[in-house]
């Protein structure tokens, strides 16, 4: 969900005025007008939604990212055509501020997020990066390319680079999505 966050202002030696927004991560659902599970060309328009009008980056590749005048990415995922993943990069200032029930996930340290998600559900370290980790109940993953967390100036390290929110399911091992198949044709008969 878009919060009620948006306001406006000059960029640093810039002539026009951008958008600031806050962004809640709502998993299962989505965030904002993305939701998770709707059809591919219902994605594609909801993305380019999240494109600041005075401020189009020429890196967008709509249907897949847009950039916010930020830095902020925010990029679909699809698979047999429906919405499967929303994957957020972190904006290179603070214009643009992304949250998770009210826990900043771009703006805090890395460790601090950690350890506000643990009062919340289980988060784990993902198995193949250390650095990452995954929160398969709440449907997120948080990624950075190492770690860092005693030393503040090494943002690619001290803090997330991204965070995905997925579709319920996309974090399950084989055999987890084997039961869930079971179970869901069960429910079926």
């Amino acid at each position: 969900m878009i919060t009620e966050g948006v306001t406006f202002h000059r960029p640093i030696g810039g002539a026009r005025f951008t958008e600031r927004r806050q962004f809640e991560l709502t998993p299962p659902t989505g965030l904002g007008a993305l939701v998770i599970g709707m059809p591919r060309e219902a994605a594609d328009q909801a993305l380019a939604s999240f494109r600041d009008p005075s401020a189009i980056s020429e890196s967008d590749q709509l249907g897949r990212f847009v950039f916010r005048p930020s830095g902020l990415m925010v990029s679909i995922h699809c698979s047999r055509g429906k919405l499967e993943a929303i994957e957020l990069g972190r904006p290179a200032s603070g214009q643009d501020i992304v949250r998770f029930r009210g826990i900043d996930v771009f703006g805090l340290p890395a460790a601090e997020v950690v350890t506000q998600l643990r009062g919340l559900a289980t988060i784990t370290e993902a198995e193949d990066d250390p650095a990452s980790f995954i929160a398969p109940d709440l449907l997120l993953s948080f990624w950075r390319p190492f770690e860092a967390d005693d030393e503040s100036d090494e943002e690619q390290g001290y803090y997330f680079s991204s965070v995905l929110l997925a579709r319920p399911g996309y974090y399950d091992t084989p055999a987890e999505a084997a039961a869930r198949l079971r179970a869901a044709g069960d429910q079926e008969r």
